[in-house]
């Protein structure tokens, strides 16, 4: 047996083998103390190799999946290896082999996902600076591939994506220049082979080329996906019909948003790890898991589309206006999540009640549709199709399965009474067993005088006749003794033994019957596996449209107004997150932007509201291109490409980068990228060096987004220099967040206002933090020195003026000799004649 093991190990060296024995699955030699330590579970030994005892540990199958799952949770990838032959048949170890691969990437059980999340494998293929990314939820066939160049770029896609595994090339290097730790799964170069790969993925569509899908300018993208698909196949070692075409993405067909972006804006991860403190946890009140999941595609990527964008607001208005969101999440919650369940079918993994769910859903599906009806707007109406009502699948599913199946198919008793007259014999004949035993025992005691006859089964030892032992010597003649306990013996008889072989052959052949037509359902519904998907997709886009309109309700939202003209003016913005978890009123605010107003320098203090302020703008935006309403009174918005944010930053440690490392790399990558069309978030640009460095950066950042970029930009800052730009350079206007001083405190208004602020207010904030009383007042001394210091110095500037530009007194022959010039008249020639004059004059 061990031999048999070690030969299959050696085909999974890098994952945990779970090796099938009866019960159990067990693991050996370094498996075992890995499970062992990652389990939680008891490490134990077993007979010998070379001389010292084989480490053991084991789980029972029946309870595998709660094991697995932590796994999984851990990044491991597990070998599952079943028995299958026939024990009772093997002269040596019962035959094995491995028939699935479970990995972090390739999950389809319900119970290994996560519900509201997806479970993306991904793919990279790297050439120089580009890369083909290619990207699969397994658990419901959305095969996406994309191409693009810069590191930049990867980033930002890797953030959106978040895959829980990555595939990538033996030699590349590229995952420890992101830092990426775990969940890589190297893969030999020859996978990644373009015609390989166009060769795979033609036959799992089953068509001629791949020009249908608009990847052929793709190259390396392709070449990522035939590798993702051919892992697939392995792991899954069966067929994969529900994966049936693939999407292009590209990035310029969405709004850019970099990874630094997503992290401040808290889309669907929280900076707190607090789910419910993110935008999508805000936003998600669907009603079906397959419904959160692709909100948050939509949230993760607002389209530039404007006119996809309007359809979906003029759906949401429409469900608004007809009152009948309501009555259609009452509906939708009665939908499972078939988009999973229809992958288990494709996969002939679907469990008993995989198959309820789908039938229940389908039996929803008429009445949806009647409350569609009345709804005329294109969205709307399209969904209605792309849903439909699917009678025969329906029907199918109604006369198969009973009302309330059991979990498993192994045990029988799924299939409906009536669908098969076959399985009907068998299963009267095995389930009237419990009357004849009854007869017989009746029978029996009647027959011995034996009133403590038991008539009994156990599946090691089949059927029998109990007796105690004190009575056995009154057994009649043809009772054949089978077993002898401590205080009983069992016996059969011929007649028990005739009864025994029908009824379990009965069991048997009715167990194999079910189980034959049982896979000819699944294999029914597969027929039918693309309608099905497309009526989930139409579920999922409905539950989403219904619950913006729920949320557009609850939320106080409103239709935005999608312009042609560049600039954004909001009218009472707000922060959505903030405005929910907040325990005081929020202070909604207005916006402008437009060609006058293209950069707000925004002052104020620290916790007056800046950043909140700049990404609640932001958010509005994101929100709009999702197709949501959003949190304000009125909103007109232009074209927006990408939005960018420099917002907070922390020590880089792992790679060697410091906190104003990291904020100028950030700084950069917006100078490089933003254009007219973009909406920049700057916030305390240059903090973390030198004031005079610090001050100089921004002011010179300030300078570029202004003159060059013409990006619409929020930037604030505690330099209040900056707030002299707008004097300097047209397009740049002052803003400030209002606080009043309270004697020693402060408060915090959180309204913006036009101008610069006239303070910081920084000592005040610092008293409300707790810092002691003894430390504010040492410091406010100091700060009345430094601002004395500065007073007189800037006066002795003043004073010294004239000195430094070395011109002398008034009425000076230099000053005379300017007075007499008028450089309207003067040629080139001649203005510089004067300029070597005036600067003999200065000599002598």
């Amino acid at each position: 047996m061990m031999q048999q093991y070690l030969r299959i190990k050696g085909e999974f060296p890098g994952m945990l083998l779970f090796y099938r024995m009866g019960d159990f699955y067990e693991l050996f030699f370094d498996d075992a103390e890995r499970a062992a330590q990652l389990l939680d579970i008891t490490l134990t030994k077993r007979g010998q190799s070379a001389g010292k005892p084989i480490p053991m540990a084991g789980v029972p199958y029946h309870a595998a999946e709660n094991y697995l799952a932590k796994l999984v949770r851990l990044g491991e990838s597990v070998a599952i290896c079943e028995q299958i032959g026939d024990p009772a048949a093997s002269k040596g170890p019962v035959e094995r082999k491995v028939v699935r691969i479970i990995t972090p990437g390739t999950l389809t059980d319900e119970s290994l996902l996560e519900e509201r999340q997806e479970n993306l494998l991904a793919a990279l293929n790297q050439v120089d600076d580009k890369f083909g990314l290619a990207t699969l939820d397994l658990a419901s066939g959305r095969f996406i591939v994309q191409q693009f160049s810069g590191l930049e770029a990867l980033q930002g896609e890797l953030e959106r994506l978040r895959p829980v595994e990555l595939l990538l090339e033996e030699d590349n290097p590229i995952a420890e220049r992101l830092g990426l730790k775990r969940g890589i799964t190297r893969r030999p170069a020859w996978h990644f082979d373009l015609a390989s790969a166009e060769q795979l993925l033609t036959r799992q569509f089953g068509t001629r080329d791949l020009g249908g899908f608009g990847c052929n300018d793709q190259p390396l993208a392709l070449a990522a996906a035939g590798c993702l698909l051919q892992y697939v196949a392995e792991t899954q070692r069966s067929a994969l019909p529900h994966i049936r075409s693939l999407r292009t993405e590209r990035r310029e067909d969405a709004i850019i948003i970099d990874a630094a972006t997503r992290r401040n804006l808290e889309l669907d991860h929280s900076l707190s790890n607090q789910p419910q403190h993110t935008l999508a946890g805000i936003m998600d009140r669907t009603a079906t898991a397959m419904g959160s999941r692709m909100l948050r595609r939509w949230i993760n990527r607002p389209l530039r589309n404007r006119q996809a964008v309007a359809q979906r607001h003029t759906a949401i208005e429409e469900l608004l206006e007809q009152r009948v969101f309501l009555e259609l999440q009452e509906s939708l919650k009665e939908i499972g999540d078939i988009e999973r369940i229809l992958t288990r079918v494709a996969l002939k993994s679907a469990r008993p009640r995989d198959l309820a769910t789908l039938r229940d859903t389908l039996d929803v599906l008429p009445a949806l549709q009647s409350q569609l009806a009345p709804l005329q707007s294109p969205l709307l109406t399209e969904l209605a199709k792309q849903i439909d009502t699917h009678p025969e699948e329906h029907a199918l599913l109604a006369q198969t399965i009973i009302e309330q199946p059991p979990m498993l198919i192994r045990n029988g008793g799924v299939l409906a009474t009536g669908f098969d007259e076959q399985l009907d014999e068998l299963r009267n004949l095995s389930q009237n067993a419990d009357q004849f035993l009854l007869d017989l025992e009746a029978r029996e005691r009647e027959r011995t005088g034996i009133a403590s006859l038991k008539v009994s089964y156990n599946r090691v030892h089949g059927y029998y006749i109990e007796i105690s032992r004190s009575q056995s010597e009154n057994a009649p003649e043809d009772y054949i003794r089978r077993q002898t306990l401590k205080g009983a013996e069992r016996f059969i008889t011929p007649e028990l033994k005739k009864f025994e072989d029908q009824v379990l052959s009965a069991r048997e052949r009715s167990l194999a019957r079910e189980k034959a037509l049982y896979e000819q359902l699944l294999e029914q519904l597969a027929e039918s596996l693309a309608a099905l998907q497309q009526c989930a997709e139409g579920l999922a886009s409905l539950d989403i449209l219904c619950n913006l309109a729920e949320r557009a309700e609850s939320l106080n939202l409103c239709r935005p107004e999608l312009s042609d003209e560049s600039g954004m003016q909001i009218s009472d913005g707000r922060h959505p997150v903030v405005e929910q978890v907040s325990r005081e009123p929020f202070i909604a605010n207005s916006i402008e932007l437009d060609e006058q107003r293209r950069i707000l320098i925004i002052t104020g203090p620290n916790m007056g509201g800046k950043s909140t302020f700049m990404r609640q703008i932001a958010i509005i935006a994101l929100l709009a291109y999702c197709g949501s309403f959003v949190p304000a009174s009125a909103l007109r918005i232009g074209p927006i490409d990408r939005i960018f944010s420099r917002i907070g930053a922390s020590d880089d440690l792992a790679g060697g980068r410091s906190t104003f490392m990291v904020e100028m790399e950030e700084t950069a990558n917006i100078l490089h990228n933003a254009t007219d069309q973009s909406l920049v978030l700057m916030d305390e640009i240059g903090r973390g060096t030198s004031t005079f460095d610090g001050l100089s950066l921004a002011w010179s950042c300030a300078v570029e987004l202004a003159t060059k970029i013409h990006a619409f930009t929020l930037f604030a800052t505690h330099y209040f220099e900056l707030t002299t730009l707008p004097e300097e350079y047209p397009g740049i206007v002052n803003v400030h967040l209002d606080a009043v001083e309270h004697g020693d405190s402060i408060v915090f208004l959180h309204a913006v206002r036009e101008g610069p602020a006239n303070q910081s207010y920084g000592l005040q904030v610092a008293a409300l933090a707790g810092v002691p009383k003894a430390v504010i007042q040492r410091a406010r001394q100091r700060l009345e020195e430094l601002e004395q210091a500065a007073q007189q110095h800037a006066d002795q500037q003043q004073n010294q003026l004239p000195l430094l530009f070395h011109e002398t007194p008034q009425n000076s022959v230099v000053e005379q000799a300017l007075l007499e010039i008028n450089p309207d008249n003067l040629t080139p020639r001649q203005a510089l004649e004067q300029i070597y004059r005036l600067k003999t004059l200065c000599q002598t």
